[in-house]
């Protein structure tokens, strides 16, 4: 069940969501060690966003998991991501903050009840 939501100021118009989505998939399922089918991508483009004061091309990402998560994991997932966000959205490395939570599986909803 982990979720991913991203947050950029870069337009989307015009941009391989899908491949952004299925990418950030594969990865984020493969580095916590559960199933793709389970793991959520919501990307957001376009949201008004300042980092260091300017409006270039920044993001913020949070990641909420029932476990696979630690501080190794977590480096992976970081680098990991920004790769997607520079090559993709042309997003600096320097430029995006990915926050992780983890979570117990009663904190979480999912198909009428909790995990």
């Amino acid at each position: 069940m982990p979720c991913l939501n991203i947050s950029t100021n870069v337009s989307l118009e015009g941009v391989d969501t899908s491949s952004i989505l299925s990418e950030a998939t594969s990865i984020v399922a493969k580095l916590i060690g559960k199933p793709e089918a389970y793991v959520m991508i919501v990307l957001k483009g376009s949201v008004p966003m300042s980092f260091g004061g300017t409006e270039q091309p920044a993001a913020y990402g949070e990641l909420v998991s029932i476990g696979g998560l630690n501080p190794d994991v977590n480096k992976k997932l970081s680098a990991a991501i920004a790769t997607i966000l520079e090559s993709k959205l042309k997003v600096p490395k320097s430029r995006y903050f990915l926050k992780f939570y983890d979570s117990k599986g009663s904190n979480f909803g999912w198909n009428g009840s909790t995990f």
